[in-house]
């Protein structure tokens, strides 16, 4: 009776979680810039979760591209290590 459209690249998950991840990867300005990059995952409270997303969007950039700008400030490559 109803016709349903096919969505399901819509919310559809691959089958592969591992090359979804990777391939997002890919796609990141930082893996162009770099070559590669590896997930940190840390806790942090709602409230600090909120209050990182708002600095991030007020600044118009991605949350992972404002931590890695903090990383690259707090954490310098300093001489005679690999970049």
């Amino acid at each position: 009776m109803s016709n349903q459209s096919n969505r399901q690249g819509f919310a559809s998950r691959p089958a592969d979680p591992e090359r979804w991840i990777k391939s997002a990867e890919s796609k990141s300005n930082a893996t162009a810039a770099n070559g590669f990059t590896a997930r940190l995952t840390i806790d942090v409270t709602p409230d600090q979760r909120a209050r990182i997303k708002i600095v991030a969007f007020q600044r118009g950039v991605t949350v992972a591209d404002m931590l890695r700008d903090l990383f690259a400030r707090e954490f310098p490559i300093t001489d005679g290590e690999k970049r």
